[in-house]
């Protein structure tokens, strides 16, 4: 079924519209929330969790692209779920993500404002559009998909030392580029 038919179930408020999303999107959503968990339960829940989200946005919701859709609330989710279990104890393979990326960013704890947010997500996607195609693609399966290094190096048929050489150097020119922009990182 077409997206554009689940989304009209949807609309509906035809129960069917969560069968249909389930058969089409189950696997994608699992995957980005287990890769976020580590935990196959955790992440079904996830997985539950985000096909009850999306039938309470859509309606008013209308989105142009169901999996991106359906991936961000699932990852917004999980990530949620990763915050519960590690407010006390750390060490999961999430976390090592986290930490690669903690040079490039800078964080407040006091969340300055919402612009400011919204102001740094517009630098970093303009710096992945200038990006070449591979090295982009590589640096979003590990820090949207949360993808292991050993599972990117296979999707890219390269090493798994080229896929830590890329993404440093990537974390790198992110820096200085959010640096350029004006950003304290």
């Amino acid at each position: 079924m077409e997206d554009k038919e689940i989304i009209q179930l949807y609309f509906a408020r035809n129960e069917r519209a969560i069968e249909e999303t389930a058969k089409k999107y189950k696997n994608y959503c699992v995957r980005i929330a287990l890769n976020i968990l580590s935990s196959v339960e955790d992440a079904e829940e996830c997985v539950n969790d985000t096909f009850l989200g999306a039938w309470r946005a859509i309606p008013p919701k209308s989105p142009a692209k169901l999996s991106s859709f359906l991936g961000r609330i699932t990852r917004n989710i999980a990530l949620d779920k990763y915050d519960y279990h590690t407010a006390k104890k750390r060490g999961k393979e999430f976390e090592t993500i986290l930490d690669e990326l903690n040079d490039c960013l800078s964080s407040s704890d006091n969340v300055e404002s919402r612009y400011e947010e919204e102001q740094m997500a517009e630098a970093i996607s303009q710096f992945l559009k200038a990006l070449k195609e591979d090295h982009r693609n590589i640096f979003v399966r590990r820090y949207w998909y949360s993808d292991s290094m050993t599972d990117i190096a296979s999707r890219f048929s390269i090493s798994e030392s080229k896929t830590k050489s890329v993404l440093f150097r990537t974390r790198k020119k992110l820096q200085t580029h959010l640096k350029k922009e004006g950003y304290s990182v």
